[in-house]
């Protein structure tokens, strides 16, 4: 208590100066005579200059917390709408399936493809079923746009299945409406080429390249691709027909397996 006193004593000059000025500024603030108000307005416009950058700094720390935002609801709307996206291409796909299901005159086992590339020495996909479903070797597989392949290796519950763009494939196929057969085998870009034509086939762009059906794999008049070129190859005795293949080989999601060719019934 001393203290405060001894400090009081010390400073009175100073706190009286400061009681002054603080009773003269609000009786000034009380009193609305027309010079009183000049004062307050030009107080008034000092304050707002001080202030103003201040108010800049907190309205573009605020945008810039709002823009933030807007991206963060513009990613989240983008992603529900490319999930949205995707769920209807596989809807529309699963729609398809069935339909050629229903349609087919074969007896096929829908598989969903969960691996692609697992053999190094293999251009491959693998499958989620296997010989607990009645998978074996040396079955065709397929979607409606076409061939694909054939199981390589079966386990109980995956199968394995060389696709047509390992360079070891090799599909005997005919070319329609003229009917001429010949060996398909894999170029690049979902591009093959069928050999060992004769070399007066009658072969048009746009014809259907389908199965042949001398394969024992291969049921007859299963869809391939069309020739899109014709080249005749100078000092040999082939044809050779350029053709693009059906199915998007990079994007197989779900496909069939051909168990057995289902007997018409007259």
């Amino acid at each position: 208590m001393r203290n405060l006193y001894l400090a009081l004593l010390k400073y009175k000059d100073h706190l009286i100066f400061l009681i002054a000025v603080t009773l003269s500024f609000s009786l000034l603030l009380k009193n609305d005579t027309p010079d009183v108000l000049i004062v307050r307005g030009k107080f008034s416009d000092y304050f707002s200059f001080i202030s103003s950058p201040f108010a800049w700094v907190k309205s573009m720390t605020q945008l810039q917390g709002e823009t933030q935002l807007l991206r963060d609801k513009n990613i989240q709307l983008t992603l529900e709408m490319e999930a949205m996206l995707i769920a209807q291409g596989e809807n529309n796909e699963l729609r398809d399936l069935l339909g050629f299901k229903r349609e087919s005159k074969l007896k096929l086992l829908a598989a969903r493809v969960i691996n692609m590339g697992a053999s190094s020495n293999l251009t491959s996909i693998t499958l989620d079923i296997g010989s607990d479903h009645g998978v074996m070797v040396n079955q065709p597989v397929l979607v409606p746009e076409g061939v694909i392949g054939k199981t390589v290796v079966v386990g109980e519950k995956s199968a394995t299945v060389q696709i047509i763009k390992d360079g070891n494939y090799r599909l005997s196929v005919r070319i329609m409406p003229s009917g001429n057969a010949g060996i398909l085998q894999y170029i690049a870009q979902d591009y093959c080429e069928v050999r060992e034509l004769q070399k007066n086939s009658t072969i048009s762009v746009g014809d259907k390249v389908v199965t042949s059906g001398f394969s024992q794999i291969y049921p007859e008049n299963l869809p391939v691709g069309e020739v899109i070129e014709v080249v005749d190859e100078r000092g040999s005795f082939q044809t050779v027909a350029k053709v693009r293949i059906r199915p998007n080989l990079g994007a197989l999601l779900n496909v069939f397996i051909v168990i057995e060719e289902i007997d018409e019934v007259d």
